[in-house]
């Protein structure tokens, strides 16, 4: 084809239209329909599949055997039709016998063809039937074919839906009217507890239109939408109240970055101008948006791609005036925000006095929406499944970010021990809180160095709250991965003098950017053939020694922001010693270069390396004579020991941090760091947890840092403890090790009154 894919499109819908239009019956029209879109791709085939009763029925064909017609059916996830109904995603192949999934069906004659290429028909957010062309020649249809019948498949669900056609409702369409209590799974993403009664964010909004009569007005219409959807977001982030500065400032800019992207603004225009209406022209770019986001493995990426989907629907809700959502109509009491995914600014539509939390179907801790919602101090629970099936508007739902539960419909005891475990969460966490300004020292007498982990500017303030002896570990990723583009140098400079003035004497431990890999960003070009095993690839102290500028700009930044105050630095992902040498030379040299400007300079510079790859432990005569501080990342460290991917669900629980294996890894290492004078630290989730703390300091470790919601707890139990006792049983246990490493400390701490939280 040499026509552009909306001519292509529009010279199809104004064929359409005309059927569309005339007094025949449906399957007439059908019949027309698959001639006028096989003639005007040159395809020798094209067929036309819908789902009724239950399957994927041939409803009308060119160029397959007419016998076939409402003969040929296939069941969802039956062949190449059935998988593109399943799954939603579009087929192109050049030789369709090839595919795994190919299903011969001998009435249909077809053994002639070998391209094939299918989309799916969508009606209100599921497949009701399949679009299919296909031509002798083995070939690619190139992709304004594709985009041609992408949107000719929009306009046929409204003609397929008006003759009443296809199955009508669906287990998608309305939650089914249960009073069964339901106990829903999902993953924290804002710690706390909620209860309140279900909202759901927005109905979904059903396009009955799909062709435009005036493509100028429909222009005009989306002109006008795209200003008051701007309009909205200016305000929004004018009016958001955080307080001062924060992280998620700077995810309300990014996310205003593209309300104004003049592309997406021009594909919506080009749909427009292949004959679709204004609400469907949206629709059809969100359709593509829902598609690429499919594609895309990297989870940071997709995020944005969800930022993208969020004002999408504010966009359509706003040019269709259906502006209902649940944050415009008022939340009348305590609720439960219910949302398959959620935007930033649309979280900050609703009343926080009300808003008790969030559920949402998608979701990760490096959503923007996590990030803002950890600034309102709202719980957030996501990954959860089956939510529009299993919760009805207006049900009772108890929510708790710790346990990553969900409770739908509670009975009147479940509601009692809930509001019970809130009230002792509550005194808990006041009594943690008493503990702000007592030191963590063991009963007999050695004091634990007990810090925080922290990101975001707001992170920092936890210092003051939890009594912590510093940061023991910043991320200056996060400020990467929130940010559209490369942060300049001033940014990051700015991000980090904050960071040391709100901490004051108080140490903080800045670990260099550890992107790439499974933290790949949007603007950092990378190999694009991917990487199988991203955790273990082109990431961290790898990607920064390759891409020298990035770390030379971050190096700058650090020590301009340190002028006249100790600056710690930590290497992430130290493989072997001279990785830290080349790391720490590329400082030195950054600092000669701003000596050499007679610019202030940080007073002390100390240089520290994580220990999270199992290969460093075999350099540490080598590293230790060169390190100031060495911190352990246990997560990374125990799933390269493991082999164990600790993304993988399968194999997330599988390890324990309390097995023999790590521990005798772990005091391997403890034992020439204090040979060698050298501090120690163990950094990641295993500190944070009083048991696994607990065994930490029997093998000598007594540096933690952890997140501020552990450090009460790991407080208490530190005062509760006596060091020598157990220094003395994990010698004993590791020495012969028990099938249950845990059950047996356990049982040792609970017998000897240790707090365990």
């Amino acid at each position: 084809m040499t026509l552009s894919a909306a001519a292509s499109a529009r010279e199809i819908l104004v064929n359409l239209h005309d059927v569309m239009a005339a007094r025949s019956n449906a399957q007439a029209k059908l019949n027309q329909v698959v001639e006028i879109i096989g003639e005007a791709l040159d395809s020798e085939v094209c067929s036309i599949y819908l789902l009724r009763d239950g399957v994927l029925e041939l409803f009308a064909t060119r160029g397959l055997d007419p016998a076939a017609v409402h003969v040929t059916k296939l069941a969802m996830r039956e062949g190449l039709v059935g998988m593109i109904a399943d799954s939603g995603e579009i087929l192109n192949l050049d030789e369709a016998a090839s595919h795994p999934d190919f299903a011969y069906k001998p009435e249909t004659g077809e053994d002639r063809f070998h391209s094939f290429a299918g989309v799916p028909i969508i009606r209100r957010e599921r497949s009701v039937g399949v679009l299919a062309v296909q031509h002798a020649d083995p070939r690619r249809y190139a992709d304004i074919e594709i985009e041609a019948l992408q949107t000719v498949a929009m306009v046929l669900s409204e003609l397929i839906a008006n003759a009443g056609l296809i199955d009508q409702g669906g287990p998608s369409d309305r939650p089914q009217q249960s009073t069964a209590t339901v106990r829903l799974m999902g993953q924290k993403l804002v710690d706390g507890m909620g209860a309140g009664c279900a909202v759901f964010h927005q109905p979904r909004i059903h396009i009955e239109h799909t062709v435009a009569e005036d493509t100028e007005a429909e222009r005009h219409r989306v002109y006008a939408a795209f200003d008051k959807m701007r309009e909205q977001i200016e305000k929004m982030t004018r009016e958001a109240e955080f307080g001062t500065g924060g992280e998620h400032e700077e995810v309300l800019e990014t996310y205003k970055m593209f309300a104004y992207d003049e592309g997406w603004a021009r594909r919506i225009n080009e749909a427009i101008d292949s004959g679709l209406t204004a609400e469907a022209a949206i629709e059809r770019v969100q359709q593509r948006t829902r598609q690429r986001m499919r594609q895309i493995d990297d989870p940071l990426l997709a995020e944005r791609m969800h930022d993208l989907e969020d004002l999408s629907n504010r966009l359509l809700r706003i040019v269709s005036g259906q502006m209902g959502t649940a944050a415009q109509l008022g939340l009348r009491q305590d609720a439960i925000l219910i949302a398959r995914n959620l935007g930033p600014a649309e979280l900050l539509e609703y009343d926080r006095r009300r808003l008790k939390g969030v559920v949402l179907e998608e979701g990760s801790l490096t959503a923007h929406v996590t990030i803002v919602a950890r600034a309102m101090g709202v719980p957030v629970l996501g990954r959860v499944r089956d939510v529009r099936r299993v919760i009805n508007e207006g049900d009772l739902l108890l929510l708790d970010g710790a346990e990553g539960s969900l409770l739908v419909r509670p009975s009147t005891a479940m509601e009692e021990a809930f509001d019970a475990q809130l009230v002792l969460r509550q005194k808990r966490k006041a009594a943690y809180a008493a503990l702000r300004d007592v030191k963590p020292i063991t009963k007999d007498g050695h004091r634990v160095t007990v810090m925080v982990n922290a990101g975001l500017r707001d992170d920092v303030g936890a210092l003051d709250v939890t009594g912590a002896d510093g940061i023991g570990l910043f991320r200056t990723e996060f400020q990467f991965l929130v940010s559209a583009t490369l942060p300049q140098r001033e940014r990051q400079q700015r991000l980090y003098r904050e960071v040391l003035e709100v901490a004051g004497d108080r140490p903080v431990i800045f670990r260099t950017v550890d992107i790439g890999g499974d933290k790949a960003l949007p603007y950092l070009v990378q190999d694009p053939a991917g990487e199988e095993n991203p955790a273990m690839g082109w990431r961290a102290l790898r990607l920064s020694l390759e891409r020298d500028g990035l770390m030379k700009a971050q190096a700058r930044a650090l020590l301009d922001a340190a002028a006249g105050r100790s600056l710690n630095v930590m290497f992430p992902m130290v493989s072997e010693a001279w990785e830290f040498d080349e790391a720490r030379a590329l400082f030195e040299q950054q600092r000669d270069w701003i000596a050499s400007r007679n610019r202030r300079l940080p007073s002390e510079i100390r240089y520290g390396a994580m220990l999270e790859v199992p290969s460093l432990a075999f350099q540490l005569d080598l590293l230790l004579p060169q390190v100031d501080f060495v911190s352990i990342g246990t997560n990374d460290l125990t799933q390269f020991l493991f082999a164990a991917d600790r993304a993988n669900p399968k194999l997330a629980e599988r390890y324990d941090w309390l097995s023999a294996s790590i521990l005798r890894f772990l005091r391997r290492v403890v034992e020439p760091c204090r040979a060698a004078g050298v501090p120690l630290a163990v950094c990641g989730e295993m500190g944070g947890r009083p048991l696994e703390a607990l065994a930490l300091i029997g093998i000598g470790i007594d540096r933690l840092s952890i997140t501020p919601a552990a450090v009460g707890p790991i407080k208490a139990m530190i005062r509760s403890l006596d060091r020598g006792a157990v220094t003395q049983v994990m010698t004993d246990l590791l020495a012969a090790p028990p099938r249950d490493m845990r059950g047996a400390l356990l049982a040792w701490a609970q017998a000897q009154g240790v707090e365990l939280g």
